[in-house]
């Protein structure tokens, strides 16, 4: 009997229709994800190997990293154009409107606390020592983890040399900034190939999301060899398989980017709009620009414990769709968790979700000690 199924292209539309409308909820995306990994399974277009600047290209890494080259040539060379990466990777073909609250809603559910509550009593150890050795609290690390794969629940299933090939070779064309993202993705696969080669592992096994992100922290192949950490203490690095080697990476992550132990990462701001300069607030985005008294100059109000905030700060703006925004006055810790994510509604999901983690951790103390 033969299935019909929808193109993938109009579920997706469908699926962001319902998201910028707040109804997609868990068992929707759910849905979506089977399908989209069931097309995505048979998306397979020609071999790489019968295009001569992609084997140009290889001969060229091979000759830079000093791999064998026959290696390199079979490893590119087989790998495969995916379309529905091309897909996923086009702009959106009309503006979409950013809403935090419907962004939020995606991230912190009692599903995804009952996980990080799960996930943080397995692992308390590695998180207390990841804290200890790098400075990162656990909520961050545990916040980290939760938003991007639901603790290893959804780690992506496609080939990560596919992902990676398709958006160095093929990157789409009506981007923007296709050509600097075409090289960003050809760095990520000469990593890639690189680690894979050393390590004498199948290049073709590895799954992870449609850009090539892999493992529980969904790192891209430079961030793995930059900052992954064998924290274990078994020899390798495991991002899919064990827990304490990704607490350790996350936290090793957050400290090359500067995170400060002690720090919070935003506070509560009003505005008194006789002084408000709101244009000069907002010029630096969510970089940290201003000292407090430049801040509250400008006609931003801070009370109580940012008053005494040490660093620069920037005004963070999270837009509500058609409601009016919320604002939070963001400190170089909050900048640093956008460096893994370059977004502040993922950078307020972490926060979030890693307070309503601990906190559901505080209560569950409690009742047990009630009993």
């Amino acid at each position: 009997m033969t299935r019909y199924t929808l193109p993938l292209r109009l579920m997706f539309a469908l699926f962001l229709l319902a998201l910028a409308a707040g109804v997609a909820n868990a068992d929707t995306v759910k849905s979506l994800k089977k399908k989209v990994t069931a097309q995505n399974q048979q998306a397979s277009g020609p071999l790489y190997a019968s295009r001569p600047e992609v084997m140009a290209f290889a001969d060229d890494l091979a000759s830079r990293r000093n791999l064998d080259p026959q290696w390199v040539r079979q490893a590119i060379g087989q790998s495969r154009l995916n379309p529905t990466v091309v897909r996923l990777m086009q702009p959106p073909g009309q503006a979409f409107v950013k809403n935090w609250r419907v962004y939020r809603s995606r991230f912190i559910d009692p599903v995804r606390i009952q996980a990080g509550v799960n996930f943080w009593q397995a692992n308390r150890a590695a998180l207390l020592r990841a804290e200890s050795d790098y400075g990162v609290p656990a909520d961050m690390i545990v916040g980290i983890i939760g938003v991007e794969t639901i603790y290893g629940r959804d780690t992506g299933s496609f080939r990560v040399i596919d992902s990676l090939a398709t958006l160095a070779f093929d990157f789409p064309a009506s981007h923007p900034r296709a050509q600097e993202r075409s090289d960003y993705f050809r760095g990520e696969l000469e990593q890639f190939l690189t680690m894979e080669n050393r390590r004498n592992a199948d290049p073709f096994q590895p799954r992870g999301s449609y850009a090539g992100a892999m493992g529980m922290p969904q790192f891209m192949p430079s961030s793995q060899a930059k900052h992954a950490v064998d924290f274990d203490g078994d020899g390798r690095i495991d991002l899919w398989n064990s827990p304490a080697d990704v607490i350790g990476s996350v936290a090793s992550y957050f400290r090359a980017y500067g995170w400060q132990s002690g720090m919070a990462t935003h506070y509560p701001v009003s505005f008194d709009t006789a002084r408000l300069d709101m244009d000069a607030l907002m010029a630096p985005d969510i970089l940290p620009t201003f000292g407090v008294a430049s801040f509250t100059a400008k006609g931003a109000v801070l009370e109580g414990p940012a008053l005494e905030h040490k660093g620069p700060l920037a005004l963070v703006e999270l837009l509500n769709g058609p409601d009016a925004p919320s604002y939070v006055a963001g400190t170089d810790n909050f900048y640093v968790i956008t460096r893994y994510n370059w977004s502040s509604y993922y950078a307020m999901a972490v926060i979030e979700l890693g307070r309503e983690v601990r906190q559901a951790m505080e209560k569950s103390a409690v009742s047990g000690n009630g009993r």
